[in-house]
């Protein structure tokens, strides 16, 4: 198995959403999934169509195909298929989840008397917040 394929749990789930099967009329696709791990190998590269590897067959064949399934919403009903059914209930409390450091936001920086004032010996303007209506 490479890097950027599905597993034969998630192929099973998918298989039978894809058009192109021995069972549909019409033409046979030569390999479904091969058709899938370039979808695949796609999405989780984000390299452009040119770019597929020749083993995935020609880029503008499995393009064409790609948005001829997306227009039927095929693509929707396969990542349905393929969701973490659990995922749907996680709850997660703030007390476990730690924040970065530097999520806190920016220090506070409280004014200093500039130089210029300092080297000719007057005191800087203390600094007030102005009052809240």
């Amino acid at each position: 198995m490479r890097r950027h394929e599905i597993t034969d749990r998630q192929w099973e789930a998918v298989s039978p959403l894809l058009s192109g099967k021995a069972t549909d009329c019409g033409v046979t696709a030569k390999d479904n999934r091969l058709f899938f791990n370039a979808i695949i190998w796609i999405m989780r590269t984000g390299c452009p169509w040119a770019d597929l590897p020749e083993r995935f067959g020609k880029a503008n064949s499995v393009c064409r195909r790609f948005r001829r399934l997306a227009q039927k919403g095929v693509w929707e009903r396969a990542f349905l298929a393929l969701q973490a059914p659990e995922l749907e209930w996680v709850m997660l409390d703030s007390t476990v989840v730690r924040a970065h450091q530097h999520s806190a936001g920016q220090k506070k920086v409280t004014p200093k008397p500039s130089a210029l004032a300092a080297a000719a010996g007057v005191s800087a303007p203390r600094f007030t917040p102005a009052p809240r209506l």
